[in-house]
């Protein structure tokens, strides 16, 4: 019999609205004690009356205590309902694209809390980023096997999300064998994936649409592509008639990614490379008089909890500032965010400070979100992270 998990009086509000986590100040301590809860088990979660609202996952030690994987109280996270929302998240993508080169799973939007699954054709990465995902490897694996049948199957389990969960970091081919990059193909440009040793799961998809914006955007013009890691902007820009590149990065593993993404798709003469700093980059080539007609400014997330909010908007502030200083008279600055705690009209705000700080104008003509298969989830906030500004900055 599965241990039951109660809640408070009106703790069920978020969940009957669609809600998938729960707080441990959201549990009825006295009649269940989280302590009693083995991590990484599930349990039968409880309205206060006792009324079975569904089943999560448990960990005790998190301040999420408990993430809801289903609101039928029969069903269990296992194999079967696994391959179930395998299913359902593989019909979303085949809908989507064209080719199979996707987020499979994402996360909550996808039914499926603390998994992520990015597919590169016949090779999939995957993040288990919680404990009670953890538990579950062998059998996301086996449910993988059953709807896709990967040549390749990579446990990429170095998420900071996991310390939160008391987990090891660990990167573990468990399916196959993989020597390198993998081979991908995004915007009808191709890409050497490090899926093993890059950022996350080894590429950013969620970017696609937003890049595939700025691409009919680029043809002859000058264009500085800021945190470019492999070279998804900056590559993308050349293949699509920017007339020269430059893509900075302070990792030079990254840069020498985008060298040889450049040389697959024969552009290395249009695409260079500059190591360093953003901040000190963007520095050197204003008093070198560098002047370019775009600046894509795709950093990390600046804001990683709620804390951080003022001190990552002041760093947004200067950077967007910085980059404008390297417009020409009437240019384009493509500025994202994938900070979640960053709500999109502060980004807005923060674009518009940076604008007149330079005594410019500017025009949003494009705001972009995140890739279609990275699911937002309506009733989580949170799932819906990312953020990018198409600004004209001109003068008069």
């Amino acid at each position: 019999m599965t241990q039951a998990l109660r809640l408070k009086k009106n703790a069920d509000r978020r969940l009957k609205a669609g809600h998938l986590w729960l707080y441990s100040n959201e549990i009825d301590t006295d009649a269940t004690p989280l302590k009693d809860f083995e991590p990484g088990a599930q349990a039968l979660v409880e309205a206060a009356g006792g009324k079975p609202l569904g089943i999560a996952y448990v960990n005790p030690h998190s301040l999420i205590c408990a993430r809801v994987v289903s609101r039928d109280p029969s069903v269990r996270l296992d194999r079967s309902l696994l391959v179930h929302r395998f299913n359902q998240a593989l019909a979303l993508r085949e809908r989507l694209y064209a080719k199979p080169f996707y987020r499979l799973v994402h996360g909550e939007g996808d039914l499926l809390p603390g998994l992520v699954v990015d597919r590169f054709d016949d090779v999939v990465v995957v993040q288990l980023n919680t404990l009670g995902m953890e538990r579950l490897g062998e059998e996301v694996v086996a449910a993988l096997d059953k709807v896709l049948a990967p040549r390749v199957i990579v446990f990429k389990n170095d998420s900071s999300g996991r310390r939160q969960e008391r987990l090891e970091a660990s990167v573990e081919v468990v399916k196959g064998s993989l020597d390198g990059p993998v081979l991908m193909e995004e915007n009808g440009v191709r890409f050497a994936v490090p899926v093993l040793d890059g950022q996350k799961t080894g590429w950013f998809y969620d970017h696609r649409p937003n890049r595939a914006w700025l691409n009919a955007l680029v043809p002859g013009k000058r264009v500085l592509d800021v945190f470019s890691y492999v070279g998804g902007w900056g590559v993308q820009a050349a293949a699509h008639g920017a007339s020269e590149v430059l893509c900075v990065d302070a990792s030079v593993p990254a840069l020498e990614r985008v060298s040889e993404n450049a040389a697959l798709n024969g552009l290395h003469e249009r695409v260079a490379v500059g190591e360093g700093d953003a901040f000190e980059a963007l520095s050197a080539l204003r008093a070198e008089g560098e002047r370019f007609d775009v600046v894509i400014l795709d950093p990390p997330a600046f804001i990683k909890k709620r804390k951080d909010i003022a001190s990552g908007e002041r760093a947004y502030s200067r950077l967007n500032r910085e980059a404008m200083r390297l417009l020409g008279r009437d240019g384009l600055l493509l500025s994202a965010s994938c900070s979640m705690h960053l709500a999109p009209e502060r980004l807005v705000e923060v674009v518009r400070g940076a604008v007149r700080h330079q005594d410019r104008h500017g025009q949003v003509i494009f705001q972009g979100h995140q890739a279609g298969d990275h699911p937002v989830h309506p009733a989580i906030p949170e799932t819906a992270y990312l953020k990018a500004l198409g600004v004209r900055v001109f003068r008069d």
